[in-house]
């Protein structure tokens, strides 16, 4: 039996948004697709309708006022390092940019697509074959969490490497929607629900990342993975400082949503540590083990602290 599927190409991001309307019972907005569509081949992703976005050319600048920084949603990876302004003000984004995925895949990934990558776990990312063989999980509608052997929660992990950078510079999105535009903290989108990662409604749609440029944040960031191309992270950390002394400490990879720990730089760095550890919910659901990445995180944040003292 062979099933009808749909490609839509809008021109505007109202259109998109009618589109997806139209088609809400199943669709799937594609930026790079560099997500998404390894997600179709696994059979992760069984979206009939497909409404490919790429060529709306208002979500592909990077603008900036006094203010802010607004970076389209539709801006490349690869493409961030060329812009000046984020090269001066957040060059640590640029960097982290870099380290996602393969060069050849990041002149196709996007940064909205970034922050919105599904989350992973090495029991669910698998073929379809392989996931009959060794049973369904929770995430594809099983009955139990192989990696833990719960049968309430998913804990596949938060992978994006963007979004821990982005969280730590307080960044907001700007988001579309059939009720208007608003925009919202970054880390408020993630549930901590490993089914269902993220909050937004169906058809909201990212227009822009804004990055604020008066806090003149400070970062840094460390990231674990196999290899230095291609692997998603199994620990992702940032830590940011502005002018005033305000500390942001984001950890991916070791959660179903990024863990944010605040503070101030009169705060005992290690007790803010300490907070950060405590708060991820890390299971083996990864190629090193649990207790593995739970000691790396304290290491890669006092490597942070240290690049920034």
């Amino acid at each position: 039996m062979i099933t009808e599927r749909t490609y839509l190409k809008p021109a505007t991001v109202k259109q998109a948004i009618d589109m997806a309307i139209a088609n809400s019972s199943s669709f799937r907005f594609l930026a790079g697709g560099t997500d998404v569509l390894v997600n179709k081949f696994q059979g992760n992703e069984l979206s009939d309708c497909l409404i490919d976005i790429t060529e709306i050319a208002e979500l592909k600048k990077v603008e900036a006022s006094k203010t802010h920084v607004k970076i389209g949603a539709l801006v490349r990876l690869d493409d961030l390092k060329k812009d000046k302004i984020l090269a001066n003000y957040f060059p640590t984004l640029i960097a982290v940019a870099h380290e996602v995925a393969s060069p050849m895949l990041r002149k196709t990934a996007t940064i909205g697509g970034n922050v919105l990558c599904e989350n992973r776990c090495s029991f669910y990312n698998q073929s379809e074959w392989w996931r009959e063989a060794v049973g369904y999980c929770l995430k594809c509608e099983g009955v139990l969490c192989i990696a833990t052997g719960g049968k309430k929660s998913c804990f596949s992990k938060f992978v994006s490497d963007t979004a821990p950078v982005l969280i730590s510079m307080g960044a907001m999105l700007e988001l579309a929607d059939v009720d208007g535009v608003k925009e919202v903290a970054l880390e408020s989108i993630y549930t901590g629900d490993g089914i269902a990662p993220r909050n937004l409604s169906k058809t909201a749609l990212i227009q822009n990342i804004i990055l604020p440029m008066a806090n003149e944040w400070k970062s840094a960031f460390r990231k674990l993975r196999p290899r230095e191309a291609v692997d998603f992270t199994s620990l992702t950390t940032a830590v940011s400082v502005d002018k005033s002394g305000n500390v942001r400490i984001v950890v991916g990879g070791v959660d179903p949503k990024p863990v944010l720990i605040t503070g101030t730089t009169k705060d005992d760095k290690n007790e803010l540590i300490k907070q950060a550890v405590k708060k991820a919910r890390i299971v083996d659901n990864d190629v090193y083990s649990r207790g593995y990445r739970k000691e790396m995180i304290t290491v890669f944040l006092n490597q942070c602290f240290e690049e920034l003292a």
